[in-house]
């Protein structure tokens, strides 16, 4: 954080403003955490293709083409292997595809994927570490757990225990287990289901739960990649499903305080925005192989990635296979709680910047990007510095800092009005006002405040700051088409090769 000053100019590194909220970030000696883990996936079958049938979607890696959003609008398919679907998961696509209004008054009788005012939401969780363990914690009574995934079974026995005696209003004492998610989805009456998993699994499943005619709150990330957040957009809208991205931050007042003062011009137009230079994924090395614990389906949680030997140093733990590109975007990624708060105080929610360009070279290379309207979004401050889950918003007439819980401004009566902190932490999950909107917008079928359309545009922002640095070069990137121009070696790192039996599926 810059050093106290009594400069006003707005592009000084000095602040004279006050903080509202918890001790000013940056200070020295601030504890940090890495975020929490995000559980491992309910599992999902590998099946052989027919003989001649493959089409396996393409990467740089896979060497075929890449995928282009005019192919995604005619609805491309991706699926190269018939996909066992049970009997509830046929009725409720076929349900889904009815010309069912998207709002709908809350007193409509409730049906399975449409709650009532009144009914209780039947819910299935898919992935089952410690995140899910916070999100059921937060959760409210709304929602009624009866049926939990996850491919490591252990996992599923320990969040069921925690989620129990943190909030038992909400987990059923005969809660359902099961390891592969599709028998979940099949077998179980569900209105909705959270998806707490690894990040390199939670595209498909929440496809998957769509399709079967169910309402998805996911975690971030929510994507691997620029294609997979095409996809959820398209199914969101066609299956009119009420979706909510984890990026709780939407639903903290002292957020959208300053989000909102940045927007109404309160420090005039924005010239530059500073967010912490987060560290990239590397490579997955050779790592020590170990025995597949029993409770585990080691090919389910390696899902569309190589199926490669087990490791302790890669389950369970988010510290540990999201480091890898194969599995996640590291903490570029996992800290896209940062880019979201940008995107929302800059009013750039249905688009993104235009043009990236790194700093430097190398796998955590300083990056910039530039907005159409003339902003520049610059990761130039340590990683470990500043707003790691926002931005320092720098404008004609003054500067706004907004974080967390936290906010700070200057000239210093800007923030005077600012709603308190949800929690004294700018770690603190503070999940509970994003889960009950979700809660109260399946009730009245409305947008949530972090829908997939949303979450995607914060996730693409991370996905061109890694490419950006892969290249090493500067990009043009063309928000409406969501493609690099005719760009080939970029346009190929919007999507990557997936193995058999776990493609993308066909929309339409």
């Amino acid at each position: 954080m810059p050093t106290p000053s009594s400069s006003t100019s707005p592009t000084a590194p000095a602040w004279t403003g006050v903080i509202r909220g918890m001790p000013h970030p940056g200070v020295a000696g601030d504890e940090r955490s890495e975020p929490p883990d995000c559980g491992t996936l309910g599992a999902r079958c590998a099946r052989p293709e027919p003989p001649g049938t493959s089409r396996n979607h393409a990467s740089p890696f896979g060497g075929a083409r890449p995928c282009d959003a005019a192919r995604l609008a005619t609805g491309g398919n991706h699926q190269t292997a018939p996909r066992r679907i049970g009997r509830r998961t046929l009725l409720r696509t076929a349900a889904a595809a009815c010309a069912v209004p998207y709002f709908i008054p809350t007193t409509v009788l409730g049906r399975p994927g449409h709650p009532g005012a009144n009914d209780r939401i039947s819910l299935g969780l898919v992935g089952a570490g410690y995140r899910a363990r916070d999100l059921l914690a937060e959760s409210p009574a709304d929602l009624h757990l009866v049926a939990a995934a996850d491919c490591d079974r252990r996992q599923i026995a320990a969040c069921l225990a925690a989620a129990g005696q943190a909030n038992p209003a909400v987990a059923a004492e005969d809660c359902a287990q099961y390891q592969d998610y599709r028998e979940m989805l099949d077998q179980v009456k569900l209105d909705a289901v959270m998806v707490a998993t690894t990040t390199h699994a939670r595209t498909l499943i929440c496809l998957d739960a769509m399709q079967a005619g169910l309402d998805v709150y996911a975690e971030k990330p929510l994507t691997l990649t620029i294609e997979e957040g095409q996809y959820l957009v398209r199914a969101e809208q066609q299956y009119a499903r009420i979706c909510q991205v984890g990026t709780q931050q939407r639903s903290i007042a002292i957020n959208n305080f300053g989000s909102d003062l940045v927007r109404s011009g309160a420090i005039g137009k924005i010239l530059t925005v500073k967010c912490p230079n987060f560290p990239g994924p590397r490579p997955r090395p050779a790592l020590p192989a170990a025995p597949v614990p029993a409770e585990m389906d080691w090919d389910l949680w390696c899902n569309q990635t190589e199926l490669t030997e087990y490791s302790d140093e890669l389950h369970p733990g988010l510290g540990k296979w999201a480091r890898f590109r194969e599995y996640c975007g590291w903490l570029v990624t996992g800290w896209v709680h940062a880019f979201d708060q940008v995107q929302r105080a800059l009013g750039t929610d249905d688009t993104g910047p235009v043009e990236i360009w790194p700093e430097e070279p190398g796998p955590d290379a300083r990056v910039s990007l530039r907005y159409a309207s003339g902003t520049v979004l610059k990761l130039d401050m340590p990683e470990d510095q500043g707003p790691r889950m926002g931005g320092i918003f720098v404008g004609e007439r003054g500067k706004i800092e907004i974080n967390r819980n936290r906010l700070a401004s200057n000239p210093p009566d800007l923030i005077r009005d600012a709603p308190p902190p949800a929690d004294k932490s700018e770690y603190a999950s503070v999940s509970h006002e994003h889960i009950q909107n979700w809660v109260s917008c399946m009730r009245t079928r409305t947008l949530t405040v972090a829908p997939f359309s949303v979450g995607h545009r914060a996730m693409t922002i991370c996905h061109l700051i890694n490419i950006c640095r892969e290249l090493g070069r500067p990009l043009r990137w063309d928000p409406v088409r969501e493609e690099f121009g005719d760009d080939a070696p970029a346009n190929a790192l919007r999507s990557r090769a997936r193995r058999a039996g776990y493609e993308l599926p066909r929309l339409g």
